[in-house]
């Protein structure tokens, strides 16, 4: 089977303060720390930074706590490998949290991210963390659904599975029994074992790979990220591994969407209308927030991956106009 590698990043020691000291020590959390929102689904912020002379664009990715394809979408004129000093750089920080339960490890494998929710004291600011994944290519799909962490070890061994043992045999070479830990390690120095057979959370000595599907079903990430992680995960913590191509959540009284390509056979129909409309429910007399349903349109058809907000329309239209776009909508989407 493959294995699911995964790796994260440095955290604070986190300790009660009063709430000026609260909000100095949040300015200063680690990139891809955030409070979590006491109402609504969004965190972070895009940004832009300036290319220094020779930096590669992966290089300015893993400094910003993103990915290859997040830092490729977000920025499709710039070279990958020469930038240039002085170039303008766009960082996608901007994130809707999955539309699940806010507890443990959340994996969504469709954004190439995770998200983990530390356990917290009182008087803590409950926050979550969120880190690029790589994950595995087609034919080594990554499993989905809830599992728990089982065991944590520090400089693993690696025990290439059949998958390579045979891919060796077919090229006419030997694949070791064990790589034991060192710099030919692909499971890095931490690695997080699941309660699912031959699967882990761990690092990796190919950063490049992080961002992308290019492993045999593993989940990597940055080593410095899941060495910051690694003393943290308690044994038997809940990992929740999701498919999710399409987030939509709030920000005060704005509803946005943020939507990635879809893995496999999923497409933007019926269905993902339905789904996001859904997860814009609201339970408060605040719920008849018009929504720009040609924009939403737009994103089910072309995903970006930015968290763009579905109101206000750009023009006011109305009623009957707005109701005949949302028919329009749902006709071309069920075809």
């Amino acid at each position: 089977m493959g294995l699911l590698c995964i790796a994260m990043m440095a955290g604070p020691a986190w300790a009660e303060e009063d709430p000026q000291e609260q909000e100095e020590s949040e300015a200063e959390w680690p990139k891809g720390h955030y409070p979590l929102p006491e109402q609504g689904d969004v965190i972070g912020e895009d940004f832009v930074v300036t290319a220094k002379d020779e930096q590669t664009l992966l290089d300015i990715a893993r400094e910003h706590n993103v990915g290859y394809e997040e830092i490729r979408r977000a920025n499709p004129d710039v070279s990958v490998w020469l930038p240039g000093e002085g170039t303008e750089v766009v960082i996608p920080g901007r994130f809707i949290l999955p539309p699940v339960a806010r507890e443990g490890i959340v994996i969504n494998v469709a954004e190439l991210r995770l998200y983990y929710y530390p356990p917290v004291e009182e008087g803590e600011t409950p926050r979550v963390e969120t880190y690029p994944i790589g994950i595995g290519r087609e034919g080594f799909d990554t499993p989905l659904g809830k599992t728990k962490t089982t065991m944590r070890l520090k400089d693993p061994a690696w025990y290439p599975p059949r998958s390579v043992r045979e891919e060796a045999a077919e090229r006419g070479e030997t694949a070791p029994a064990v790589v034991p830990p060192g710099p030919d390690n692909p499971l890095g120095s931490h690695a997080i074992l699941l309660d699912i057979s031959g699967y882990l959370i761990h690092g990796t000595n190919q950063p490049d790979g992080i961002g992308m599907r290019a492993s045999r079903g593993c989940i990597r990430m940055f080593p410095e990220d899941i060495e910051s992680i690694f003393d943290r995960v308690p044994v038997g913590m809940q990992v929740n591994i999701i498919n999710q191509p399409i987030k939509a959540g709030w920000d005060g009284d704005t509803p946005y969407v943020q939507v990635y390509e879809a893995l496999g056979e999923q497409e933007a129909g019926m269905a993902s209308l339905m789904e996001t409309l859904a997860m814009l429910q609201r339970n408060d007399e605040e719920s008849a927030t018009p929504l720009n349903y040609e924009m939403l349109r737009e994103l089910l058809e072309n995903p970006s991956g930015e968290v763009v907000a579905l109101t206000p329309a750009p023009e006011p239209e109305p009623e009957e106009a707005v109701e005949e776009e949302q028919e329009l909508l749902w006709r071309e989407l069920a075809v």
